[in-house]
């Protein structure tokens, strides 16, 4: 394609666009008909009528000794570690909550995923009590899934032997980027010497699925430094890599005004970063799994996105489908299928309503006949490429006209009830889903809600 073609794509498609971990997205939940009796009874009904697929449980743990001024998360900046045993028991309190709601002594666990903030901040004796803790009285799923993320500077074999014994078999390591620069600029340092070392522990320890974590778009970044940083994550040989876009939302994250817009790529430049890296990434024998992921032809998440296994929820893509996941903790974020909800966001009003004995939740969102139509049509859309639209969906009629501009420009093709994906709309994925997102085109109000598409 040529470059004035292409210049004129990002000019057009660079718009704020949700990153579509769920739908409808967190702006447009309802909370006003959101009712905590009503989710009390959907987490219930929904695991009654799912149990044999076992529940997936996120975990967030806030605590960073430092603030990454690039992070768009839920955090907690201390070096105080005697937080860790407090939160601890309240992550537990609130466990036992959900373990009444669904009513059964023994559950099925299909996941467990320690996120953040960064989890290694804890302790690994306290990591293990929190472990034992959600598995006490419970089985694991034949094929249960066990992951956390990582600060490469900070985990230590201890941190990386206790979780392996307890079932982890897979490790996220936050890297973003390896120039000296662009870790000043967003106060994130590891060096390479971090990740090797931790590599090979966990290599030797016995997992089986490591990823990386890459950002693409972050200030003082240029064509040299994201090749750098490509070729060292390469040498180091993980199962997976996530190399997506940097979200720039100060507005919302205050911390990221420590650098302006001035010292970001945008656009063009922006997304010859993506290609660069992407070409590195599929040149060395990764696949293109979804938006921003790339896989080993082993690793399970290849494998799910041939057969067809792939989902997307709240933390990114995953090579299986649980209908029931319980996010527990500061801002965690759980889903029923039908309904979704959302804890306080602050440490202190966490503590105090577990300290009251009552769910943490905030707000939430039923969905409606609608939402869940549209839901399968953007997971569909993410996650395989290709959409079958349902025969006499009163919705199709708007959804094609949204695509038009998109069919003219290369980016899917549209035969019958059929919508797919093509190479060059891979790299505009967040814009082609926007097109089946029913109540994003009902508001104006969008541009301080998302990060750019691009």
């Amino acid at each position: 394609m040529e470059n004035s073609t292409l210049n004129q794509l990002i000019s057009k498609y660079n718009v704020a666009a949700p990153r579509y971990t769920s739908y409808p997205t967190v702006p447009f939940w309802e909370n006003e008909d959101f009712k905590e009796h009503e989710w009390r009874f959907r987490v219930s009904q929904n695991y009654k009528s799912s149990k044999q697929n076992g529940i997936s449980i996120y975990v967030h743990l806030p605590y960073c000794e430092s603030l990454c001024t690039y992070c768009g998360c839920n955090t907690r900046i201390t070096k105080n570690h005697q937080v860790e045993d407090p939160y601890i028991s309240s992550l537990l309190k609130e466990w036992a909550m959900y373990k009444r709601i669904l009513g059964s002594e023994s559950l099925m666990i299909a996941e467990i995923h320690l996120g953040g903030g960064t989890p290694t901040f804890f302790q690994a004796e306290n990591l293990k009590r929190l472990i034992d803790g959600l598995l006490a009285g419970n089985k694991k799923t034949a094929e249960a899934s066990f992951s956390f993320e990582a600060h490469p500077a900070n985990t230590t074999y201890e941190h990386l032997k206790t979780l392996y014994d307890l079932g982890f078999k897979r490790l996220s390591l936050g890297i973003q980027d390896f120039d000296e620069k662009v870790q000043f600029i967003i106060n994130r340092h590891q060096t390479v010497e971090d990740v090797d070392r931790v590599m090979k522990d966990a290599r030797e320890i016995g997992y089986d699925s490591i990823n990386f974590d890459l950002i693409y778009g972050l200030p003082m970044q240029t064509q040299e430094s994201v090749k750098m940083t490509i070729e060292h994550s390469l040498r180091l040989n993980p199962d997976r890599i996530s190399f997506y876009s940097y979200a720039h939302v100060p507005w919302i994250k205050p911390g990221q005004r420590r650098f302006t817009e001035h010292d970001l790529p945008v656009g063009e430049e922006k997304l010859n970063l993506y290609r660069l890296g992407k070409s590195m990434i599929q040149e060395a024998g990764f696949k293109d799994v979804g938006m921003d992921h790339f896989s080993k032809v082993e690793d399970a998440l290849y494998i799910a996105s041939k057969n067809g296994g792939l989902h997307r929820n709240f933390m990114g893509y995953a090579d299986r489908y649980t209908p029931l996941l319980i996010g527990l903790g500061v801002s965690s974020i759980s889903d029923a299928w039908s309904a979704f909800a959302q804890n306080v966001k602050t440490v202190e009003e966490y503590h105090a309503l577990i300290g009251e004995g009552k769910l943490p939740v905030v707000k939430g969102h039923l969905l409606t006949e609608q939402d869940t139509l549209i839901r399968q049509y953007i997971l569909d859309m993410m996650c395989r490429g290709k959409v079958i639209l349902k025969d006499g969906a009163s919705e199709n009629e708007a959804i094609v006209e949204r695509l038009q501009p998109m069919i003219a420009d290369g980016l899917v093709s549209h035969k019958a009830n059929k919508v797919e994906i093509t190479e060059l709309g891979k790299s505009f994925l967040r814009n082609v889903c926007m097109a089946f997102d029913v109540r994003l085109h009902q508001t104006k109000e969008r541009e301080n809600l998302f990060s750019q598409a691009i």
